[in-house]
């Protein structure tokens, strides 16, 4: 199984591990809260929903902070997780995420 590379995205002081599957002319943003984004793609089922997810769009996948790739964080909340999320579209260039 091939791990799609990983970038990273700059939200505040910290930086937001993503993949990118796909191409398309909308983008699908996925948040595994029980995963990291290396491990994720071991599951059994895994890759092949997310090959299906990313058939004729960009699939988004969000390692969010405090989980996965992500050094441990305390004290996040909602607020900054969206703000990790919104920094991570910025990146790849989802239209409307100002």
């Amino acid at each position: 199984m091939e791990v799609p590379g990983v970038s990273y995205a700059q939200s505040g002081d910290v930086s937001i591990a993503y993949q990118v599957v796909g191409e398309g002319p909308q983008d699908l943003v996925l948040v595994p809260f029980l995963s990291n984004l290396y491990t994720l793609w071991q599951a059994p089922k895994f890759a092949p929903f997310a090959r299906r997810l990313a058939e004729g769009r960009r699939l988004v996948l969000v390692n969010p902070r405090g989980g996965g790739a992500f050094r441990p964080a305390r004290g996040f909340t909602i607020e900054s997780r969206m703000d990790d999320v919104r920094a991570v579209m910025d990146a790849v260039g989802t239209v409307g995420t100002s």
